[in-house]
């Protein structure tokens, strides 16, 4: 259950172009001093959309998966995955192996879901050698800097998500759905207002319509929340993307995103997106042992490119189905 944003004793760092900063004496107990000040933790969040611990000296998937529950609650267990990840315990992964040279542009976690997480955690137990931030951008603001003409198409009409998953790329359906039964896949995806095909080679095809803006649970403010940039095609390196259209086809590829009419988000449109979200994005160099915060509904978040070996543990926690004004997710789940 989200917090409220109430007065804290902890005295956070504002920065300009940074997230905001907490720095504590590295405690005897991180997983007890996490609990302890989870209310004062969690208000920061909400009234930051994120927030860098910085001090509690997290070095073992153990110790920090303790603390990431301490402030969750409970850890969510990620499903409709795009891609793999290596699990370190229930609700614990290591962050998505994208390659180091490619960045993951600004996204909100699961946005593609019904129900997502409202919490993103992030544990630094190895800081990369250079680059590689987790950065951020404040859901608001993005909404607000985007043309208006644009805004008002995908609040009234929604976005489309298309998968097609294979066995050679992305997540495989048991990765997705936790199941590699048929039976099992149908009822998820009839439960989560998906639609689904199977293909004549045994691929399952899907298409789902979920809303762009949704309020914040706390706030009832408009926030930009979706992954329409994230997983269109034209967010994809050129080499890749002709690759993949060249093996699978330009409607067979492992993920794209349309308008919520089904057609297609031209590049423009896509890169309007992405440089917006730089525009606003706040960045802070990760040390060892670094803890991040993230509101997911309130704030995107990326990861840039990087040299040397980089461990960030990532849960996921308090799951909530936003709220909106848009027909579009009613409309696909009749």
């Amino acid at each position: 259950m989200p917090f409220s944003s109430l007065a804290s004793p902890l005295d956070v760092e504002l920065r300009p172009d940074k997230p905001a900063l907490l720095r504590v004496d590295p405690p005897d107990d991180a997983p007890r001093w996490a609990a302890e000040h989870r209310e004062a933790l969690r208000a920061h969040v909400t009234e930051h959309g994120a927030l860098v611990v910085r001090g509690l000296g997290l070095r073992d998937t153990g110790q920090a998966g303790a603390v990431l529950a301490r402030l969750a609650g409970e850890l969510m267990p990620e499903l409709e995955a795009f891609a793999p990840r290596e699990a370190h315990g229930p609700g614990l992964y290591a962050s998505t192996p994208w390659p180091a040279n490619q960045p993951m542009c600004m996204h909100h976690e699961l946005s593609y879901r019904l129900e997502v997480p409202g919490l993103m955690l992030f544990a630094c137990l190895t800081a990369p050698g250079q680059g590689g931030a987790t950065a951020v951008a404040d859901a608001e603001e993005v909404l607000q800097a985007l043309p208006g003409g644009l805004t008002e198409r995908f609040e009234r009409d929604g976005w489309i998500l298309t998968r097609t998953y294979n066995d050679e790329i992305g997540a495989s359906l048991t990765e997705s759905f936790g199941t590699a039964d048929r039976a099992g896949i149908e009822r998820y995806c009839r439960a989560n207002a998906i639609d689904f095909t199977w293909q004549p080679d045994g691929s399952l095809r899907t298409e789902q319509r979920r809303s762009a803006v949704v309020r914040h649970p706390v706030t009832g403010r408009r926030c930009w929340f979706n992954q329409i940039a994230f997983l269109n095609e034209w967010t994809l390196a050129p080499e890749v993307r002709e690759y993949l259209v060249d093996v699978y086809g330009a409607d067979g590829l492992p993920f794209n995103t349309r308008h919520g009419d089904g057609t297609p988000i031209g590049e423009d449109i896509v890169q309007l997106i992405n440089s917006t979200y730089e525009a606003h994005a706040r960045r802070e160099p990760w040390q060892a042992g670094d803890l991040l915060l993230v509101d997911n509904i309130r704030t995107a978040h990326s990861r840039e490119v990087f040299t040397g070996e980089r461990q960030v543990l990532v849960g996921m926690g308090e799951p909530l189905r936003p709220a909106d004004d848009c027909p579009a997710t009613e409309a696909s789940e009749r």
